[in-house]
């Protein structure tokens, strides 16, 4: 699988037509080599000019938040939150200390983009992070980098201290009255580090476990202080906004689903990589830029928006176009933009049995729901794998999916549940194939 940003992929993408449009990428924008990632390069493609106009205009904070709702900008890391919205929570005349923080902890089966934007364009990314603790009113920020990337966060460091070198982070930037002090956390490899609360919770040095809600990270985040909470993406589309402004932003993708999303597409595709297009672009075009199903083969299902995404059929995903509202009416999510293809020789109950391993393995045991509830099912779904599987199996698998679904404390046991009822609800007679026969009914496994 390629994980790595591949440059004649950012060529193709940048010819992508969408309305009649040719429309440019805006974080993948310019990028031509791995070494391109440095400060002089970034600057050369327009990199910091957002957060020198704003400096040097002294443009209010108030005016920052609302070019960003104005662009439509959504939480690019699964809940699609508007992002204006949520700065707007923030207590600007809070006393104390407030923080904010990037959640780089990106640790879901078919998701590499935000590792490559780190990679690749850092800077984008701190530039985003102190934008957004400008409008604010924070003075110190976090990027908490997933515990399996160590060299790409040994490049955000790099980063760090040639904005530092430059004065575009620390004591009062750029010499401004704005200060800003921005942190690199190397997390742990946990994938339950993901959900925001987990991941405050390991920053301060405890396990990485969800807190209950409320209070919200907004009222009592990072050491009890407010705290405001963006994924990588979102925090790299800022820029960009600010720079051109928050409507023509709009204009890139479509209403309430505005600007490029980036997806990272994996599985049985002739060229696996991230893909950088117009939110609302169909799927069918986008499985055009990955080259197509691979080998020649028939496409069978897609999980659209990471592993915890509700499967679809091949019909459904062909006729739905790549935003949030579109995918949801076809059934499942976009989440983080992790397109995982799969071709016609996969069997769905074997799909589902890794799925479902990967939930099991990451619980972190806190909820009684999903401790038990996803081992109970992986064990189920292996039983049918291997040919031992029942009848009532198959209803059993939906009683507990439901019952885990809406009662734990994080989304992690709507993640384990969802896939599960997905692929009963569209492959069911593949589960009972395997039930009546013993076997997988998709020759390629005979």
């Amino acid at each position: 699988m390629t994980t790595g940003l591949d440059l004649s992929i950012d060529a193709q993408v940048q010819e992508t037509c969408f309305h009649g449009r040719h429309i440019e990428p805006q974080i993948y924008a310019g990028l031509s080599g791995a070494d391109g990632w440095h400060l002089k390069d970034y600057e050369a493609r327009d990199g910091y000019r957002a957060l020198r106009r704003i400096l040097s205009e002294k443009i209010p904070p108030e005016q920052v938040i609302a070019e960003v709702k104005a662009s439509g900008l959504r939480g690019r890391g699964g809940a699609g939150f508007p992002t204006g919205l949520k700065w707007s929570f923030m207590p600007r005349q809070f006393p104390g200390q407030k923080y904010l923080v990037c959640n780089a902890d990106e640790g879901e089966p078919g998701t590499f983009k935000d590792r490559d934007i780190l990679r690749y364009n850092p800077h984008i990314v701190i530039e985003g992070m102190a934008i957004a603790a400008y409008a604010m009113g924070i003075t110190v920020g976090y990027n908490y980098i997933h515990g399996e990337i160590w060299d790409t966060y040994l490049r955000f460091e790099e980063a760090l201290e040639e904005a530092r070198a430059a004065g575009l982070l620390g004591e009062r930037i750029l010499g401004s009255d704005f200060s800003f002090q921005l942190h690199a956390h190397h997390g742990y490899g946990a994938y339950i580090c993901g959900e925001e609360t987990a991941l405050l919770e390991s920053i301060e040095g405890k396990k990485g476990q969800p807190r209950f809600k409320p209070p919200f990270p907004a009222s009592f985040g990072l050491y009890g202080k407010p705290t405001t909470i963006n994924n990588v993406e979102t925090f790299a589309a800022v820029p960009w906004i600010i720079r051109n402004g928050g409507q023509k932003y709009l204009e890139v993708g479509k209403p309430n689903n505005g600007g490029t999303k980036i997806f990272s597409v994996s599985g049985d595709v002739e060229r696996p990589g991230n893909y950088e297009i117009p939110m609302g672009t169909p799927f069918a075009k986008l499985l055009e830029l990955a080259g197509g199903v691979r080998y020649g083969r028939k496409l069978k299902m897609v999980i659209p928006g990471g592993s915890s995404a509700p499967v679809l059929p091949a019909p459904v995903m062909m006729a739905t176009d790549m935003d949030y509202d579109s995918i949801a009416k076809a059934g499942s999510m976009l989440g983080s933009g992790a397109v995982i293809v799969l071709d016609e020789t996969r069997c769905a109950v074997r799909s589902l049995l890794r799925l479902s391993y990967f939930y099991f393995e990451e619980s972190c045991g806190q909820c009684t729901p999903c401790r038990e509830g996803t081992g109970w099912m992986w064990r189920i779904v292996e039983r049918i794998e291997h040919g031992k599987g029942t009848p009532r199996d198959l209803d059993e698998l939906d009683r507990i999916a439901s019952n885990i679904q809406g009662r734990t404390i994080c989304a992690l046991g709507d993640a384990a549940a969802m896939p599960v009822r997905a692929f009963l609800k569209h492959y069911r007679d593949e589960f009972a194939y395997h039930v009546e026969h013993k076997r997988c009914a998709v020759p390629a496994y005979l």
